[in-house]
C-alpha cells in the first residue's frame, strides 16, 4: 500500500506490519474496531453481541454476532496474524448453535449488548434500534434468523491453505461464508488498516453464488425425479395387482414401472388403453397413436359418432380430445386426487380399477367394428367404405 503525496507528486510506501509487532490484540483491538465500524466489512451490519456465550450445554464464545439487512445472523470470527487451521470448524459450530435462536431470543441478546456496551442516560430499546436498522418496518414484520441462512465471516491477516480450500468448498454447498484479509500498515508513527475480501472475490461473488444456487437446484431436481420414480413404481405395483384381481384382463401381462402411465393394447395396433397416475389426478383413456395422423383422427371421429352409446355404457361424460394439429388423439376420463399422499392410494387404485373396466366395456364394440372394417390394418378394397370413412386411397394400408 502506498500513500499519495500530491506535493511531490509521488507515492510513498507504507510499511507492512504484523499485529504482534504492533502489540495489538484480537479482543482488545481488532474485535473492538469491527464492533464499532462493521461497515468496514463491505456492508451495513448491526452488531448485536460480542463474546457471545449464550449456547446450551457449551461455554464456547463467538467473537461478534451481527444481523444483516435480510435479517440473517452473521457469525464473525477474528484471528490476528494467522487464521489457524480450525477456524472454519469453529465458526461452523457457532453458526449451528445460532441456527436455533428465535426472534425474541435475538432481541434479548441485543438488549443485553446495548445495556452493557452503549453508554446512554436512559434505556435504549432494542426493538426501536431494530426498526430503524430495517428501514422503519413495524417490529412484527421484521423476520430474524430465517431458516438455515446463517452467515460466517472470517477475519485474519493470513489464511492457511486448509482454511481457504475448505471455505471455497463450502461455498459450493451454498454456505454463505466470507474471508477478509486484514493488514496493518505503519508510516511515521501513523497506523493504517487495509481490509480485503479474498473469498469469494468481490467481482466473482454473485457468479459463484449463482453457480452454487444452480447446482443446488439441479440436485434438488434430481432428488425430486428419483422420488417421483420411486413413488410411481410403488403405486403401479399395487394398482396393477388390484386390476389383475378384478374381472378386467387388460393388464394381466403388464409389469410395474416408474412411468406416469401403464398401457396395454386394445386389439388394434398402436391404439392403447392407458391408466395414468399423477400428483394431482388419475385417469383412464383410450389413446390413438398410429403413425398416420389421418388414421388416428378417422378412428377418433368414428368413435365420436358413437359418443351417446359409448358414454351411456361408460356411465359418465368423457373428454373427447381430437388434438387437431397433432398426430395423436385421445378419449379420457379423470378424477382429482393428491397422488403424493399414499394414504389416498387405495381409493385411487379402486377408482382406476373400476373405470378402466368400464372404459373397456364401453369401447370394445366400436373398436371391434373398426377392426372388422380393416381401417388401417388391412387393405380396404371397397371404395364405398373408404369414401364413407373419408380416407384417401393412399392412406389405406
Amino acid at each position: 500500500m502506498y500513500k499519495i503525496n500530491l506535493g511531490t507528486n509521488r507515492i510513498e510506501a507504507l510499511n507492512v506490519k504484523s499485529f504482534s509487532e504492533l502489540r495489538l490484540s484480537e479482543r482488545s483491538n481488532l474485535q473492538e474496531w469491527l464492533a464499532h465500524t462493521p461497515q468496514a466489512l463491505g456492508e451495513e451490519l448491526l452488531i448485536i453481541q460480542k463474546e457471545f456465550d449464550g449456547f446450551d450445554d457449551t461455554r464456547e464464545r463467538l467473537d461478534l454476532l451481527a444481523l444483516d439487512k435480510e435479517g440473517r445472523l452473521v457469525v464473525i470470527e477474528n484471528k490476528l496474524d494467522d487464521s489457524g487451521r480450525d477456524v472454519v470448524w469453529q465458526a461452523l459450530k457457532y453458526a449451528s448453535y445460532c441456527s436455533g435462536l428465535k426472534k425474541e431470543q435475538i432481541v434479548e441478546i441485543f438488549q443485553q449488548y446495548l445495556h452493557k456496551n452503549i453508554p446512554s442516560d436512559g434505556v435504549i430499546d432494542a426493538r426501536q434500534v431494530l426498526r430503524e436498522f430495517f428501514g422503519g418496518k413495524d417490529f412484527e414484520e421484521i423476520k430474524l434468523n430465517p431458516g438455515n441462512e446463517q452467515r460466517i465471516v472470517l477475519v485474519a491477516a493470513k489464511f492457511r491453505k486448509e482454511v481457504t480450500s475448505t471455505a471455497l468448498w463450502l461455498l459450493g454447498y451454498r454456505v454463505r461464508l466470507q474471508c477478509f484479509k486484514v493488514t496493518p500498515y505503519e508510516r511515521a508513527g501513523d497506523l493504517y488498516l487495509n481490509i480485503d475480501q479474498i473469498i469469494p472475490p468481490p467481482e466473482a461473488a454473485d457468479y459463484m453464488i449463482g453457480i452454487a444456487d444452480k447446482e443446488a437446484a439441479d440436485q434438488s431436481d434430481e432428488a425430486e425425479v428419483k422420488t417421483r420414480h420411486q413413488l410411481r413404481f410403488q403405486f403401479w405395483a399395487q394398482a396393477l395387482e388390484a386390476v389383475r384381481k378384478s374381472p378386467c384382463r387388460l393388464f394381466d401381462n403388464v409389469s410395474a414401472s416408474d412411468r406416469g402411465k401403464a398401457g396395454t393394447g386394445s386389439g388394434i395396433g398402436a391404439v392403447w388403453y392407458e391408466m395414468f397416475f399423477g400428483y394431482n389426478e388419475v385417469r383412464v383413456q383410450l389413446y390413438f397413436d398410429r403413425q398416420s395422423a389421418q388414421e388416428n383422427k378417422t378412428m377418433f371421429d368414428l368413435m365420436r359418432n358413437r359418443q351417446e352409446k359409448i358414454e351411456r355404457d361408460f356411465g359418465a361424460k368423457l373428454e373427447w380430445q381430437r388434438m387437431d394439429g397433432l398426430k395423436a388423439a385421445q378419449i379420457r376420463y379423470s378424477h382429482d386426487f393428491n397422488g403424493k399422499d399414499s394414504s389416498q392410494w387405495p381409493t385411487m387404485i379402486e377408482w382406476l380399477t373400476n373405470h378402466i373396466a368400464k372404459l373397456e366395456l364401453a369401447m370394445k364394440d366400436v373398436l371391434q367394428e373398426i377392426k372388422l372394417q380393416g381401417l388401417g390394418l388391412e387393405r380396404v378394397t371397397s371404395p364405398g367404405l373408404a369414401q364413407a370413412l373419408q380416407i384417401p386411397d393412399q392412406e389405406i394400408a
